[in-house]
């Protein structure tokens, strides 16, 4: 074989070898990246990012017919959980009628702390929470209230101030229903990504 040939083929011998190893080398090295951004840095803060915005998180009933949260390898699912008064009774009624926007968006916020206290109570910490996956939210509404992103974000705007922006944004679906149980204003069902 004429050395020029022999040159050439060694030349393009390496140039697949090295295309092999980067095939095999950076897809991992990706994943590997991926896994230590979801695993160590989604959400270390959240308990002093809590301390901080000076958050109390609220007792929740724990129901006999159903758990408040189930564990699911990485995980946790949660019920779906509603507003309350101050004496524990359901904050009642309907958007566009006996609620406007503003005050749907607090009740919203409120049903966020009491996802906090219960996601706590699961894991032990927030930090172990590597991210919000979804929020599904169901509004008592009036056929015409076309405002249920709004208050929706009185739960996500929380959720990014305690987990941050990557973290605390999942998917979300905000949906008006005719009624919900107990006649409450707002309730809200949420998945968390979470590890050990």
């Amino acid at each position: 074989m004429p050395a020029m040939n022999r040159r050439g083929m060694l030349k393009n011998c390496a140039f697949l070898a090295a295309g092999a190893a980067c095939g095999v080398v950076v897809p991992r090295w990706f994943s590997f990246t991926e896994v230590a951004l979801a695993q160590g840095k989604a959400a270390p803060m959240a308990e002093q990012q809590l301390r901080k915005l000076k958050l109390e998180l609220p007792n929740f009933d724990r129901f006999k017919a159903y758990q408040p949260a189930v564990r699911v390898d990485n995980m946790l699912y949660l019920s779906g959980f509603e507003p309350k008064k101050p004496d524990g009774t359901p904050l009642a009624g309907k958007l566009g009628r006996d609620f406007d926007a503003n005050q749907g968006y607090q009740a919203a916020r409120q049903i966020a702390l009491i996802v906090l206290s219960v996601v706590r109570a699961e894991l032990g910490s927030l930090d172990k929470v590597v991210r919000l996956v979804r929020t599904f939210g169901m509004l008592n509404c009036m056929p015409d209230f076309i405002d249920t992103p709004q208050v929706m974000n009185g739960f996500n705007d929380l959720m990014t101030e305690v987990f941050g922006e990557r973290a605390g944004k999942g998917v979300r679906c905000a949906v008006g229903m005719n009624s919900l149980p107990d006649g409450s204003v707002v309730e809200i069902e949420t998945l968390f990504q979470v590890r050990a």
